[in-house]
C-alpha cells in the first residue's frame, strides 16, 4: 500500500493504542473497526479515546474521532461519532477539532444513502472531554489510491499525488466534486468494446482511481459549498494538489469529506482550434436552440431558453462559438424543428451569425427534416463554397420520432470536386418507451442501442445509393451519434469502411462530452476512403464539455463562448 503508514504507526506507539493505566476498558479504535467491511463489535458497548479530527455535526450529524493507532495497517484508527448539532449548547460542550475526547457507546453500522454504503460509528452514551496531554494525530499522506479505502475509514488523510477534476455535475446539487488519480476518467465504451477484457479493465481502473470530494454536508442544493467558497467551480481537467480531508463512505463510494477549502488555479480556457487544409467542416450540437415564436413571445419553450433574455444569452454564446471556428460549412444538431421561414430558429441563428457582415446561408430541406421536436441543419459560407444539386433526407424506419432524419447536401469549393456533408443525430440513451432489444442490456451502451445500430446500417445503405446524385465518393457523416467510439453503431460503421477522422489525423485521445465524471465522444466524423485521403487535420474545441453548467447562458458571461452547449464542437480540415 503506497502509504507512509508504517513510519507513522511507529511514531505513534507512545499512545499505546490509547489505553491508559487505570482505564483498562478503553480499547483502540482499530479493534472497533476490525479488518472487515463491518465492525466485529456491532451491538456491543465500548469505550474509546481519541482526538477530534473534524466536526461535521451541522452537516453530517456527527464528528470523527481518531486515536494513535494499534500498529495494524489493516484496521482504521478512526470512527464516526453521531452527535446532533445544538445551536444552544455551551461552547465547552461542543467537540472541536484538536480536542481530546473519551466516548462510551454502542457500536453500529450506519446505512448511508444508496447502494448499501455503511459507516462504522459509536453512538455515544457518555461523552467526556479530556485534558492534556493531547496526542498528536498525524495526517496520512497518500501518493496513490490505496488498495482498500476501508482500512482508512474515518481517518484524516492528505492526497500527496495530484488529483484531476473529472466531473462537476454534482457540485451545485450535492457539493460533490468527482476527481481521479492519474488523470481524467474515461468512458469504458470509448476505450474498448463493451464486454471485452479491455473494457473490464477500464471499468476496474476507473473504480480504483476515482475519488469523490465532498462538502461535509448531506444537504441538497446547498446555498454555500464549504470547499468552494467564493471561487468558481473548476473545469474538468483542473489539477488539484494537497487535498486534505476525512475518508468517508456513503452513496456507494468512498469519498473525502474536505476539511479545508480547495486552492483552485485560475480556469484555463483553450483557444479555438486551427486545422490545416483549404476546406474547413465543423459539427456542433447546439443544446436545444428554441426561439419561441420568433418575435420575443412563446416562452417558456419546450426546450432550451425559458425567457427572451435567456435566448439572447444563448445566441450570443453560440454565435461566438461558430464564428471562432471559422468553418466553411457546419452541421448543426438540436435545432428547433420550426420550418425555414424568417421566424424559425435556424433562420434567426444565421441572421445573428451575419449581424456583423457575415455571409452564412442555410440549406432549406423544404420541410423538417423529420417530425421530431428537434432536427439537424446545415449552414455554409456563401463566399467560400456553393451547394450543388438538391438536399436529400432519409425518413422512415428508425428515422423520425427516434433518430433524427439525416440531411445530406453536396457542395463544391471553386472548381474542385463535389463533396457531400451529412448532418446526423441518432437517438439518445434515455430509456423512455424503450422495449425489447431497445431496453438497457446492461452493457453500458444504454437504451435504444439496437435502434442506433439499425440507424447506422440504414444510413450506410442510403449513402451508398448516392442520394444527392452528385457522386458519393467524398462524403463525411458528422454529428451526434449518441454512441461512444467503441459502441455498436460507430464500430459497425468503421467496419463497413467509414474512416474515423480523428484516428486518421492521429489525434490524441479525443473527447466531446463528459457524463457522470467520464469523458468520451458522442460526436463523430466518419469519412469515405477518398475523402479520408484529403484530410489534413481534426480537432475538438474543449470549451464546453469541461466547463461547469454555471458557465452556461443561464448564469455565465454571455460575452464569452464558454459552455455554449454541453457538447464540444469539432473541426476538420481538407485539401480538395
Amino acid at each position: 500500500m503506497p502509504l507512509r503508514r508504517a513510519l507513522l504507526a511507529t511514531a505513534l506507539l507512545t499512545c499505546a493504542a490509547m489505553a491508559r493505566a487505570g482505564d483498562a476498558d478503553v480499547i483502540a479504535i482499530g479493534q472497533v473497526q476490525g479488518t472487515g467491511a463491518a465492525s466485529p463489535l456491532v451491538g456491543r458497548t465500548v469505550t474509546v479515546e481519541g482526538v477530534v479530527t473534524a466536526d461535521f455535526r451541522q452537516g453530517l450529524g456527527g464528528f470523527f474521532l481518531q486515536d494513535g493507532g494499534d500498529g495494524d495497517p489493516a484496521t482504521s484508527d478512526a470512527v464516526f461519532v453521531p452527535l446532533a448539532f445544538d445551536a444552544n449548547a455551551d461552547d465547552g460542550e461542543i467537540p472541536k477539532a484538536g480536542q481530546r475526547y473519551r466516548v462510551r457507546g454502542e457500536v453500529t453500522e450506519r446505512e448511508l444513502g444508496r447502494q448499501g454504503s455503511r459507516l462504522t460509528a459509536i453512538t455515544p452514551g457518555d461523552l467526556e472531554r479530556l485534558g492534556a496531554p493531547v496526542p498528536r494525530i498525524e495526517t496520512l499522506a497518500l501518493d496513490a489510491p490505496p488498495a482498500d479505502w476501508e482500512t482508512l475509514e474515518g481517518m484524516r488523510v492528505r492526497i500527496a499525488a495530484p488529483l484531476t477534476v473529472s466531473g462537476t455535475d454534482q457540485v451545485e446539487r450535492f457539493g460533490e466534486l468527482t476527481t481521479a488519480f492519474e488523470g481524467r476518467l474515461w468512458q469504458p465504451s470509448e476505450m474498448a468494446a463493451p464486454g471485452s477484457d479491455a473494457f473490464k479493465q477500464v471499468l476496474k481502473d476507473n473504480t480504483r482511481r476515482r475519488l469523490t470530494l465532498d462538502d461535509g454536508s448531506g444537504d441538497r442544493d446547498p446555498g454555500a459549498i464549504a470547499w468552494l467558497g467564493e471561487q468558481a467551480i473548476p473545469r474538468v481537467g483542473t489539477v488539484l494538489k494537497d487535498v486534505e480531508g476525512i475518508v468517508d463512505e456513503r452513496h456507494g463510494s468512498h469519498r473525502l469529506q474536505l476539511t479545508r477549502p480547495l486552492a483552485l488555479p485560475a480556469a484555463a480556457y483553450p483557444l479555438a482550434p486551427r486545422v490545416a487544409g483549404t476546406l474547413k467542416i465543423a459539427a456542433f450540437n447546439l443544446e436545444n436552440l428554441f426561439n419561441g415564436d420568433g418575435h420575443g413571445g412563446g416562452f417558456p419553450t419546450p426546450r432550451g431558453a425559458k425567457t427572451p433574455a435567456q435566448l439572447q444569452a444563448q445566441l450570443a454564446k453560440l454565435v461566438a462559438t461558430v464564428r471562432a471556428l471559422d468553418a466553411d460549412v457546419a452541421a448543426l444538431m438540436e435545432l428547433e424543428n420550426d420550418g425555414y421561414g424568417p421566424d424559425s430558429s435556424l433562420a434567426q441563428f444565421v441572421a445573428a451569425l451575419n449581424a456583423k457582415g457575415g455571409d452564412w446561408r442555410f440549406i432549406d430541406a423544404g420541410q423538417g427534416p423529420g417530425p421530431d421536436t428537434i432536427r439537424v441543419g446545415l449552414i455554409y459560407r456563401a463566399s467560400r463554397i456553393t451547394p450543388v444539386g438538391q438536399p436529400a433526407t432519409l425518413a422512415g424506419g428508425p428515422f423520425g420520432d427516434r433518430s433524427r432524419v439525416p440531411l445530406a447536401q453536396a457542395f463544391r469549393r471553386g472548381q474542385g470536386p463535389a463533396f457531400v456533408v451529412v448532418a446526423n443525430h441518432f437517438k439518445s440513451k434515455g430509456c423512455s418507451e424503450a422495449t425489447g432489444a431497445d431496453q438497457d442490456q446492461g452493457d453500458t451502451q444504454g437504451c435504444w442501442n439496437a435502434l442506433r445500430l439499425d440507424s447506422a446500417q440504414r444510413l450506410d445503405a442510403w449513402l451508398k445509393q448516392d442520394p444527392t446524385g452528385q457522386g458519393g465518393a467524398m462524403t463525411v457523416i458528422l454529428g451526434d451519434f449518441n454512441a461512444y467510439a467503441m459502441e455498436d453503431p460507430v464500430r459497425w460503421l468503421r467496419e463497413a469502411g467509414w474512416r474515423d477522422a480523428f484516428a486518421v489525423a492521429k489525434a490524441k485521445q479525443p473527447y466531446s462530452y463528459v457524463y457522470n465524471g467520464l469523458s468520451g465522444r458522442l460526436d463523430h466524423a466518419l469519412l469515405t476512403p477518398a475523402l479520408s485521403a484529403r484530410l489534413r487535420g481534426a480537432a475538438e474545441w474543449h470549451l464546453n464539455a469541461d466547463s461547469p453548467d454555471s458557465a452556461g447562458y443561464l448564469h455565465g458571461d454571455a460575452g464569452q463562448p464558454w459552455r455554449s452547449s454541453d457538447h464540444d464542437p469539432l473541426l476538420l480540415g481538407f485539401d480538395l
